[in-house]
């Protein structure tokens, strides 16, 4: 079996949270480089179009979305697990407000124009680079939910957040002795303050939150191997997707499974993947498609913050 290969660039934080995972479960695994603006030609051969970072691939399978790609790389290794204290609503919501709400807090100020996350990771960056990343994050939110607020906002609401993560970790992670999928939520929504000396100053009058995300990063993301997307196409195009063992079509709205539907967030990034809807279950969609250069693939998405509907 293929080590999995994770669709990523390093400056990303929702990819920083899967590196992580990677790291703290031990799984070997390998590294394709994406762009970080669109086009990205060999991530929809294998996607369909869904474009945002990072994608899973184990074989012909594609797992889209940190929160189901944390279940998959649960059950490739139990152990340690991300659910130490089981799969709880306090430790879901935590990870959801982490991701949904607290990312569009930080980002801002960690990504700020002229410094920050892409000066310390991408130093000879040009302005016409500079001004094509901001076009392409605002094509993104484009006819989405998503708003980002100005410097000074998110700013605020940091002072008004960083106490009560304060509060809350009296224990080394947010929830006990041990990291679940919480933690890593929150730390991979810290880390673009944490990463850069000037906006790491924020959390300097929190000495549990500033040593919470020091004590995460220092798990690493484990042991990886470059290969090409050419390469990441040829293994998806020579193997099999895996039998859904059970296929479910739970509140599909009279959709029936074998019907080809679209699929696509509902918050941003708007961007529907067409196929044949093989699983539809409380918590999971998939659906198969064909490509030319990655062959036959299944795209899994969770069923919680997408949407489908029958193709037209």
């Amino acid at each position: 079996m293929n080590p999995p290969i994770l669709h990523h660039y390093p400056v990303s934080p929702f990819a920083e949270k899967i590196r992580a995972m990677l790291g703290y479960k031990k799984i070997a695994w390998q590294s394709v480089q994406i762009p970080m603006v669109m086009p990205k030609p060999d991530l929809v051969a294998l996607t369909g179009g869904y474009r945002r970072t990072p994608v899973l691939q184990t074989g012909a399978d594609i797992w889209c979305d940190t929160a189901l790609i944390a279940r998959v790389l649960e059950r490739m290794a139990p152990q340690p697990s991300l659910y130490p204290g089981g799969d709880g609503f306090a430790m879901r919501a935590a990870a959801y407000f982490a991701d949904n709400v607290m990312f569009n807090v930080t980002v801002p100020i960690g990504f700020q124009p002229g410094g920050g996350m892409i000066k310390l990771f991408l130093p000879e960056a040009t302005a016409e680079f500079l001004a094509g990343f901001g076009k392409d994050r605002a094509a993104m939110r484009q006819g989405g939910t998503v708003r980002r607020g100005s410097l000074g906002e998110c700013k605020a609401n940091m002072r008004d957040l960083l106490p009560a993560i304060e509060a809350q970790l009296t224990h080394p992670y947010l929830f006990g002795a041990a990291p679940g999928v919480a933690d890593f939520a929150l730390y991979h929504v810290l880390w673009p303050v944490w990463k850069v000396a000037d906006t790491r100053a924020m959390l300097a009058p929190f000495p549990k939150t500033e040593a919470f995300v020091g004590r995460m990063a220092a798990i690493g993301n484990g042991q990886s191997t470059e290969i090409s997307a050419v390469r990441a196409l040829e293994i998806a195009r020579s193997a099999q997707p895996e039998a859904i063992a059970k296929p479910e079509a739970v509140e599909t709205g009279g959709i029936a499974l074998g019907e080809t539907v679209t699929v696509m967030p509902v918050d941003y990034a708007l961007d529907p993947v067409k196929g044949e809807l093989l699983h539809c279950s409380a918590a999971e969609i998939a659906v198969r498609r064909t490509d030319p250069r990655a062959g036959t693939v299944v795209v899994h998405f969770p069923r919680f913050g997408f949407q489908f509907a029958k193709a037209t």
